[in-house]
């Protein structure tokens, strides 16, 4: 309604993306729920990019076909890639999955199928789709603003998200994953198939990662061996810490605050990322367990 009142369409770009970085940042943060630093996570937003990309564009596959393919295919890089570095721990497995994005890009860079470094251009809009004769969904290519449906997608995509991410942590397979987190040692002695939980936990953390790649590519309609960096596999990180990492909803809230709180700090010019920075070590010293952790202190909860 306020946009609508304002005028200013260009926010529903705005919200769109911080819809589908708390996407990703979801992945992170079930990462985490079995004890490990995940700092990849750009690198299969990327892959998840560029295989919907390649599909639509190469094979003629629509979008929508596009869009759950992609997130299978990171599902199964990371069960590929997930086997023998998810035996490491701590900042080990952090440093092997930091290198993972900029592996990404270099492969990106290499292979004939995604073009170099021209990338992939003139992506077309996700079309329609008709069931029994009627439209579900419609052209997004003829609708006058097409902003507001792609807004309503990764809204949607994010909601259900975390309605799964909330099922599996609220269901056994979420209990023994927390298990992991607190021994795993422990776990296995008590027949935990400790390895199989966490090759599961990080498929479906890069499940959700290729899927929000896979939005970006069509709402920008092209896609770069830049498209995703370094920078951003620490963001989606940072998102966790800032919301709470043992929050479901934690990477929501510090997706929202981390990426409308950068750009109000650009008013500070060549201090906005002295006070960015500095913010966020005040807030990580005074707040270690995350934002939403004032409600537990609110009610007398430590």
């Amino acid at each position: 309604m306020f946009i609508t009142a304002s005028g200013r369409w260009d926010y529903y770009y705005v919200l769109t993306s911080v819809a589908l970085l708390s996407i990703a940042a979801a992945g992170v943060w079930l990462t985490f729920y079995i004890g490990r630093i995940n700092i990849g996570q750009g690198a299969y937003a990327l892959t998840g990019g560029y295989v919907s990309a390649v599909l639509i564009t190469q094979t003629g596959v629509s979008f929508w076909l596009s869009l759950p393919l992609a997130g299978l295919f990171c599902a199964v890089v990371a069960v590929l890639i997930g086997l023998p570095i998810l035996r490491l721990r701590g900042v080990y497995f952090a440093m092997v999955t930091l290198v993972l994005t900029e592996v990404a890009r270099l492969t990106a860079l290499a292979l004939p199928v995604t073009n170099g470094a021209k990338g992939i251009t003139s992506i077309p809009m996700p079309g329609e789709v008709s069931l029994f004769g009627l439209t579900v969904i419609p052209d997004f290519a003829t609708l006058q603003n097409p902003k507001l449906a792609f807004y309503l997608l990764a809204a949607g995509l994010m909601v259900l998200t975390y309605l799964v991410l909330w099922r599996i942590v609220n269901s056994r397979l979420g209990h023994l994953c927390r298990s992991l987190q607190q021994n795993e040692e422990l776990s296995a002695s008590i027949g935990v198939n400790t390895a199989m939980l966490r090759v599961m936990a990080y498929a479906i953390s890069s499940f959700f990662g290729g899927i929000s790649g896979a939005v970006f590519v069509a709402i920008s309609q092209s896609i770069y061996p830049s498209s995703f960096v370094v920078q951003d596999s620490v963001n989606f990180m940072l998102y966790c810490f800032l919301g709470g990492l043992g929050y479901v909803f934690g990477p929501m809230l510090g997706t929202l605050l981390l990426y409308f709180g950068w750009d109000l700090l650009s008013a500070a010019g060549q201090y906005q990322l002295l006070i960015y920075s500095g913010s966020m070590i005040a807030l990580m010293l005074w707040l270690p367990n995350g934002l939403l952790s004032l409600l537990d202190r609110r009610e007398g909860r430590k």
